[in-house]
């Protein structure tokens, strides 16, 4: 295998995997596609820009182009033109609040973007297609864990969303035999997520002496896993997975957002008086929890990062790096009033 295609690679976890893809990979070339949306961050591959297997295509690297997944024609033309031979797909609208506010930016990149990809892909015969997707569509899981096999009820337009790429990309494997890959993973966290999120926006709030708000009374159950462990996963699947398999990659540190939220004060040396409770989300799903057995025990792999080391050392870089999040935070407002888990 001589060339990678990662798409949304400027994005939080795309940002880790093609980092760990230059450094592991280093005769493979790695092409990172990325329409740049408000998520998708340059700075984030600022070391490893320089590396001789990196290869960005961007609008600003691409005389204009789109370099949206939802472009077929382009896309075919891409995976010829650069002799693409597997793709890995992060390319997604991934927040949870804004799905609510507004569902057709998630359905038109999440499903239709990831049907065009595929088609693309196909076209080219790319050998490994890997779809990004999410605990979220099992939905609500209020006791025991979701296997690869368990019902899926995804409860969020953006986790509906995701659950149709999956779909999607599966029935590809089972109509055409095209070999398709589909991983389901818990929430990540670490150093360069965007501020909208839980972890990044109560870290970068408590930095600026702001208080933290949190869903209703907190109760809310979510796996956390570093993304770094999460990009070694996808790393390990690119390279060993089986095609047409269904992988659930988990954190195993299952944490009540009251929980989440008082490690976070704790580790900043902060007090519960800077918590503010603000109302719950529409269709909070109450407990993600999902079972990863699969992957452990037939692919060998297993978390290296434990939370508390992961998130003291993810608070230190956000504490370091306020020249990264503080733009951000001005230019968007959303991550000023919400935060997703």
């Amino acid at each position: 295998m001589d060339n990678l295609l990662v798409t949304g690679g400027m994005g939080f976890i795309g940002s880790h995997f093609i980092r760990l893809l230059v450094k592991s990979l280093p005769n493979v070339t790695v092409y990172n596609l990325d329409k740049l949306t408000y998520s998708g961050n340059p700075a984030n591959l600022d070391d490893v820009r320089q590396e001789k297997n990196y290869v960005e295509l961007t609008p600003q690297t691409t005389n204009g182009s789109s370099c949206d997944i939802a472009d077929t024609s382009l896309m075919r033309f891409m995976l010829r033109k650069f002799r693409i031979e597997a793709v890995i797909n992060f390319a997604a609208e991934s927040h949870v609040d804004r799905s609510v506010l507004d569902a057709m930016p998630f359905v038109k990149s999440n499903v239709l973007g990831t049907v065009s990809l595929i088609e693309a892909a196909r076209a080219n015969s790319v050998k490994r297609f890997i779809q990004i997707s999410t605990d979220q569509v099992y939905g609500s899981v209020e006791e025991g864990f979701s296997n690869e096999e368990s019902p899926v009820h995804p409860n969020s337009p953006y986790a509906a969303s995701k659950l149709g790429s999956d779909q999607l990309a599966l029935s590809f494997w089972r109509t055409h035999k095209f070999p398709v890959i589909v991983t389901r993973t818990t929430n990540n966290y670490g150093p360069y997520q965007y501020p909208e999120k839980v972890i990044p926006l109560f870290i970068t709030n408590l930095i600026e002496g702001k208080k933290v708000p949190l869903y209703g009374e907190g109760k809310n159950v979510r796996d956390w896993i570093h993304a770094e462990d999460n990009a070694r996963a996808l790393l390990t699947i690119l390279l060993n997975g089986v095609d047409g398999e269904l992988y659930n990659i988990a954190g195993q540190n299952l944490l009540t957002n009251k929980e989440l939220t008082l490690r976070i004060l704790k580790a900043m040396g902060k007090d519960e008086a800077l918590i503010q409770h603000v109302e719950d989300r529409k269709g909070h799903d109450v407990r993600y929890a999902i079972d990863d057995s699969k992957i452990r025990k037939t692919l060998g792999w297993k978390p290296q990062i434990s939370f508390d080391e992961g998130l003291n050392a993810t608070i230190t870089w956000y504490k370091e790096r306020k020249d990264w999040w503080e733009p951000l935070k001005q230019k968007d407002p959303f991550t000023m009033w919400t935060r997703g888990a």
